[in-house]
């Protein structure tokens, strides 16, 4: 995958908003890997902040719909994965800032 379409995806990823912090996944750190294949199928593999998120389902259908108009992304497959565990260093600068963590 080019540099500018991985820049595309990660930007619309990062309109996915977690509801119950309020910031988005990219910065986040939740999304571990982007692939697209060529027939235009995009496995999007990332971690939730907590096992048994409750709105699971509605992030993982935010991704489906952010991704939906890239004209490259056919398809898009959300695979939820807890390895590595998540913990707040992986959240960007912006993030902490927005949480308040140091």
């Amino acid at each position: 995958m080019n540099e500018e379409l991985k820049e595309n995806i990660m930007g619309a990823l990062e309109l996915v908003i977690d509801p119950e912090l309020g910031v988005d996944i990219v910065n986040l750190g939740l999304v571990y890997n982007v692939e697209i294949d060529d027939k235009g199928m995009a496995t999007i593999t990332m971690t939730l902040t907590t096992m048994g998120c409750p709105l699971a389902g509605t992030i993982v259908d935010q991704v489906k719909r952010a991704l939906a108009d890239i004209p490259e992304i056919k398809d898009t497959e959300v695979n939820i994965v807890w390895n590595p565990p998540w913990n707040k260093d992986m959240m960007s600068r912006y993030a902490k800032i927005a949480l308040g963590i140091r």
